[in-house]
């Protein structure tokens, strides 16, 4: 898997603070401004504003007017390194920059520490991301004991999926790596529970109770895998869906035009660019409509 580099702001704000610790910055003096740090570094104005700006958020230093930024009276107290802040570290940076971005090494520059301490949390980079998918899933909460009928307690299931997967664009493709063996995480184990206890009762085999929650589910995931993927590629590119889409209308136009495909002609013609959130109302709703027929409901 890629491996960024580590950005250039946070490579700037190390220096710093390990100028800081090591005494040749002491409290009260100005550290260097971000005219110094541009000419010291070769970095844009907004990038050596950016490594100040992290600094002043972790109380290493403080802007004083009229002299600019010092360093701060006291050295700020790290919280101590534990499992939950770790995981919490390592979604921030996958929510900000995607999966690409997240190693170890990354992962302990953004927490100001060694990458050899990252281990004494976890086992290694596939377990945090096991505890990463498990913290953002269980985030959304399920109420207990939730709606007494299945189709506004699937409905709620498949919306809160949705939602954890709108905010962590990287969770559909770990949870959805596999339909049929999922990672075991206990909050998906939760859910699929809560699930599948929508249907007791209804007269379905145990089998079939299961692949229902599987097409489910996996229709909410594959949506959310393909606007994962969109999301990444702007990460990693920085052009967007709707520029890439620009770049191909020519190509797009010319196939619609060629009469080879009258149908999706005829359909997209003069269509804006398709909604996600629009998509999934309506594909839940047929979701929910075929498992109804299914159950021998009108």
């Amino acid at each position: 898997m890629f491996v960024a580099e580590q950005a250039p702001y946070l490579r700037i704000a190390a220096d710093l603070r390990r100028r800081i610790t090591a005494g040749e910055l002491r409290p009260g003096e100005r550290v260097p401004s971000t005219r110094s740090l541009v000419r010291e570094w070769g970095v844009a104005m907004a990038t050596a504003a950016k490594a100040l700006t992290v600094l002043g958020e972790q109380g290493w230093v403080r802007a004083v007017p009229g002299s600019g930024t010092v360093v701060s009276d006291r050295t700020p107290q790290k919280p101590p390194l534990g499992r939950a802040r770790l995981v919490r570290a390592a979604i921030a940076l996958a929510d900000a920059e995607g999966r690409g971005a997240l190693s170890m090494r990354r992962l302990a520059a953004e927490l100001g520490v060694g990458p050899m301490t990252l281990y004494r949390h976890v086992p290694d980079k596939e377990e945090l991301v096991r505890l990463m998918a498990d913290a953002a899933l269980g985030a959304e909460e399920l109420p207990e004991p939730g709606p007494a009928r299945w189709r506004p307690r699937l409905e709620l299931a498949a919306r809160t999926q949705w939602r954890a997967y709108r905010r962590h664009p990287w969770l559909a493709p770990v949870m959805l790596n596999s339909l049929v063996r999922p990672p075991v995480v206990p909050s998906g184990l939760r859910l699929v529970d809560w699930m599948l206890r929508a249907l007791t009762g209804t007269g379905l085999h145990r089998r079939t109770r299961l692949q229902v929650i599987m097409t489910l589910n996996g229709w909410v995931g594959g949506l959310a895998v393909s606007h994962a993927i969109e999301v990444e590629a702007e990460q990693d590119t920085g052009i967007t869906g709707s520029q890439r889409l620009e770049a191909d209308m020519a190509l797009l136009t010319g196939h619609l035009e060629s009469g080879r495909f009258p149908a999706l002609a005829d359909t997209i013609t003069g269509l804006a660019d398709v909604d996600l959130d629009e998509a999934f109302e309506f594909g839940l709703r047929v979701q929910l409509d075929g498992i109804a027929a299914l159950l021998g409901e009108s």
